[in-house]
């Protein structure tokens, strides 16, 4: 139930960020620890994932979302991938909000993958350039996505876990001790009011 309510907290965010402009937005949805929860939670996960999205593909289009994803999405169920990919496809040329979708994603993870990258990249001859941070920042999976300005964290906890560590070396960052099911509109303006004082 409590998955099913953080839907529905998506909702109200995504729409939020399309009122006040925000023009990208990533969400944490299922970490690559998460594969370790036991299998009948993992499957009622992928299951509310691929319902989630079809129910929300209107909504998508009406708020002039384009859907993206981040993370290790060959190791998604092929129905999910399926939905995902349909959901990217006819979102595609909607400009309002990127939203970027984090799943089996963990930042460790895209951090190695991108080295394991570039390594082969230099061993077969396709990278002779410096390896700098902008070189880097090509072969993580956000390269074409802006640096967060805002990391928002839920539920009381004080820890990234894992989530765009590369990317949030100047982020600001928010915690609030509301659970992500009650994450609603007024908790979302109050974390953009703290951010505009700062």
């Amino acid at each position: 139930m409590g998955h099913k309510y953080g839907v529905k907290a998506v909702r109200k965010v995504v729409e939020s960020c399309v009122e006040l402009g925000v023009e990208h937005l990533t969400l944490y949805a299922f970490s690559t620890e998460n594969w370790n929860r036991p299998k009948f939670e993992i499957d009622a996960l992928m299951n509310l994932l691929v319902s989630s999205l079809k129910k929300e593909l209107p909504t998508f289009l009406e708020n002039g979302v384009t859907l993206n994803t981040i993370g290790n999405i060959e190791s998604l169920p092929l129905k999910c991938q399926k939905e995902l990919n349909d959901c990217i496809d006819k979102t595609s040329n909607e400009c309002k909000l990127q939203l970027n979708l984090a799943l089996s994603y963990s930042s460790r993870w895209e951090i190695l993958n991108a080295v394991r990258e570039i390594v082969t990249d230099k061993e077969n001859g396709n990278l002779n350039k410096q390896i700098d941070e902008d070189v880097f920042n090509k072969y993580l999976q956000t390269n074409d996505i802006p640096e967060p300005e805002l990391m928002i964290r839920t539920s009381g906890e004080y820890r990234i876990s894992n989530f765009l560590l590369w990317q949030l070396a100047y982020t600001e960052l928010y915690f609030t001790e509301v659970l992500w099911p009650d994450f609603d509109e007024k908790e979302f303006y109050k974390a953009i009011f703290e951010y505009q004082k700062r």
